[in-house]
């Protein structure tokens, strides 16, 4: 016996070690001096009007494993003090088209994260400089899930208060991810696709689906459904409210699909918002400023702030 307790002991402490072991591989921050457009001077001292909250942040690059895969990703956080509420950023597109960089990330994170929000996104699995395979809504959500193991490494993020943001494809992402999350407190979706069963675009089925979801064609009805949310509302939480975006002039991803969903929400008692932006395309370009302000306000209201969750019950005179 007084040879097992030692080794007992031993084992019980290899254990502990190793479920504490950092998922985060790599994390460098990026110096914004490298990239002069962003100053109105060859000194880099100013910045340019349209990035001048980046002097309030600052910008990350950031490897973690998903699945035993390095996963590439991007995180812009608020240089003041404190921990700070987190939004979880899902792109859109496929493969490197869409994907991630130094640029874009500087683009679509930094303005929400002057806000006082840390912004964190990653390049789903064989995108960027992700390893693995892409399935665009199979196995490549666990890179959106394993993100929440990289917030709790970070100092300044308040991981009671997380939210999720998505757009396109990334809206399919997001809800996906909310039926599988349980600490998302808000969400916003732009431009998703609800139901892929509904194929207007001949060649997404053609050049997208077939090539990255596996064994597409053997089991076609099972993959869309597993990715078409108008079909299983009824598993998205009462308690996340849900704010959705559309143009009623997108092309790419038709705004039926957030009207349909909608409708599905409205079923299942689901808290949510639908904002339909007369004549605006898919990235809603045409109400830029409005757009934005939308997304931040929800994000206020529901995340960084109290404000409590919408009344769902018939009521009323």
């Amino acid at each position: 016996m007084k040879h097992i307790l030692p080794l007992l002991a031993c084992i019980l402490s290899f254990c502990s070690c190793s479920s504490q072991e950092s998922v985060i591989v790599e994390k460098n921050e990026i110096n914004l001096e490298d990239y002069p457009k962003l100053y109105t001077d060859s000194n880099k001292t100013t910045f340019t009007d349209k990035f001048h909250f980046l002097k309030n942040i600052t910008v990350y690059e950031i490897t973690y494993l998903s699945d035993g895969l390095k996963i590439q990703s991007f995180a812009a956080v608020p240089k003041n003090e404190g921990k700070h509420p987190v939004i979880i950023y899902n792109r859109g597109g496929n493969r490197d088209f869409g994907a991630l960089n130094i640029k874009t990330a500087i683009g679509r994170f930094s303005k929400l994260a002057s806000e006082g929000y840390i912004v964190i996104g990653c390049n789903y699995r064989g995108s960027g400089k992700s390893e693995g395979m892409e399935e665009f809504g199979g196995k490549d959500v666990n890179d959106i899930l394993n993100l929440n193991k990289v917030i709790n490494e970070l100092p300044e993020a308040d991981t009671n208060r997380v939210g999720m943001y998505g757009w396109s494809r990334g809206g399919m992402m997001t809800y996906i991810a909310l039926t599988k999350m349980n600490n998302i407190k808000a969400a916003v979706v732009g431009a998703g696709k609800s139901d892929l069963r509904t194929i207007d675009r001949p060649e997404m089925e053609k050049k997208v689906y077939a090539e990255l979801i596996p064994d597409y064609y053997q089991n076609k009805e099972a993959e869309l459904k597993k990715r078409s949310a108008v079909l299983w509302a009824d598993k998205f939480s009462t308690e996340v409210p849900i704010l959705i975006l559309h143009g009623n002039a997108d092309w790419r991803v038709k705004s039926t699909n957030s009207l349909q969903l909608a409708l599905e929400f409205e079923k299942h008692r689901i808290p949510y918002r639908l904002k339909i932006y007369e004549g605006a395309d898919h990235g809603i370009t045409q109400f830029r400023d409005e757009r934005d302000q939308d997304v931040l306000d929800w994000f206020n209201k529901y995340l960084k702030g109290s404000a409590e969750l919408p009344n769902m019950e018939f009521h009323g005179r």
